[in-house]
């Protein structure tokens, strides 16, 4: 991916390190709880406090912020330069639409954070808080991406910040109210059919979306790249998750699909390039 042909964002931070956030244990969880939680945050891309409290802050433990984010410079050229293209091709669509696109902030850090949505730890991996609207990365996670996930190139780290910008697309397009208020009245949240499913698989369609659209833009892809991307999605699917690391696969359990449709509907969104063709909540997921 030759990314270096992207603009560059204004909106990357650059944590500066500081104090602890109190959380957890407000339902009488102990510390192993929670810490088995961040690491089923980590593998599924998601914040663990939005699984203890929908995102909101509990007292409890206290989990500090981590040292001052020291970023390559590449790194940081490389994160400003897919958030540009995103800011680009949302901004046009939303115009399309007669609607306006607001920037998110990515903010990059390292060990821990201070959000909106509560503290949370490196364990956690890139996540989206709507309360603040911005983008969490840690600064170790591409590493981690490769390590862990077994995903590496530049289009697969490019896919992950466009998830996670597929999220704050949600936000101001009301799915995040509307899946807040579902759940609410009582609407199934986790499981093959849930809602956490359907919206984590509309976030992919529109990072296929934004694909498709900085290409035409770009013309920045290079041969495997798709691969890259798609690879990645397939690795991080419940049913794939869930058989590394427990034997056996859960559908009742899921929270974000599994690899085939992660897959699947990134491919929607990079073959349409139409951000109408990501309706996930209707029909089958």
């Amino acid at each position: 991916m030759d990314w270096r042909k992207g603009g560059s964002s204004s909106n990357v931070e650059i944590d500066s390190g500081g104090g602890g956030r109190r959380f957890g244990g407000g339902r009488g969880m102990g510390l192993g709880t929670i810490v088995v939680l961040a690491i089923i945050g980590w593998i599924f891309f998601k914040n663990p406090l939005a699984l203890l409290d929908q995102g909101g802050t509990q007292s409890g433990s206290t989990v500090q912020n981590g040292t001052p984010a020291q970023v390559d410079p590449e790194q940081k050229d490389f994160v400003s330069a897919i958030l540009h293209s995103t800011e680009q091709t949302w901004g046009a669509i939303f115009q399309a639409k007669g609607m306006t696109y607001v920037d998110p902030k990515l903010h990059l850090f390292s060990g821990g954070v201070n959000t909106a949505c509560g503290g949370a730890t490196t364990a956690v991996g890139p996540f989206y808080c709507p309360s603040d609207q911005k983008v969490y990365l840690d600064v170790a996670f591409f590493q981690q991406l490769q390590d862990e996930l077994h995903s590496s190139g530049d289009f697969a780290r490019a896919y992950v910040i466009a998830h996670e910008v597929g999220h704050h697309v949600q936000k101001l397009t009301g799915v995040f109210d509307k899946v807040d208020a579902a759940r609410r009245r009582g609407a199934p949240m986790d499981g093959a059919d849930g809602l956490s499913v359907r919206q984590e698989l509309q976030a992919d369609c529109y990072a296929g979306v934004w694909a498709n659209h900085s290409q035409q833009e770009l013309n920045w892809l290079q041969p495997g790249d798709i691969e890259e991307a798609l690879n990645a999605a397939s690795h991080i699917g419940d049913d794939t998750l869930q058989q590394q690391a427990q034997g056996r696969v859960r559908p009742d359990t899921f929270t974000h699909g599994t690899s085939a449709q992660r897959v699947k509907w990134f491919k929607t969104g990079f073959g349409s390039g139409d951000m109408d063709q990501c309706n996930t909540f209707a029909g089958e997921p």
